[in-house]
């Protein structure tokens, strides 16, 4: 693939604004574990492979499993996942496409049920930030680390 712009160097207050939100994100308190799934399930259905690279690679520093990481796809069809992650990440999936459904009352309002607000708020900032990322990433032809 072509090499594309380099959206930091050519619009700074743009990317600037786009860790700002990382940095909200950073400081609400929300699980890294929890934000790490988010992230990966997101640019996975996204099909986003800088974004499932590293963040795959940041989860398992933080101690996340292979098993899991390996079966975050098909994490309706495991109990690897608590009922919150399950939560969290069937949110996840009905914000990436919205396209679809909305996102349904039951999938909200089961998050709600396991989620403070304040973590709610923050996951779904979550998902707004690496949906983000996915489409300036795939956009832009990131490249592997």
């Amino acid at each position: 693939m072509k090499d594309r712009m380099n959206l930091a160097k050519v619009s700074p207050e743009a990317y600037q604004a786009m860790i700002g939100l990382e940095t909200y994100i950073e400081k609400s308190g929300l699980d890294f574990k929890l934000y790490e799934l988010i992230k990966t399930r997101a640019s996975q259905i996204n099909g986003c492979a800088y974004c499932i690279n590293m963040h795959t690679r940041d989860a398992m520093k933080e101690g996340e499993s292979a098993q899991r990481l390996f079966l975050l796809d098909a994490w309706r069809e495991t109990d690897l996942y608590t009922e919150k992650e399950r939560a969290v990440l069937a949110l996840t999936e009905a914000m990436t496409v919205i396209h679809q459904n909305h996102v349904p009352d039951s999938v909200y309002e089961a998050a709600a049920t396991h989620l403070t607000e304040k973590e709610l708020a923050a996951v779904i900032m979550s998902v707004v930030a690496i949906n983000g990322w996915n489409r300036i990433a795939i956009t832009l032809h990131s490249k592997l680390d």
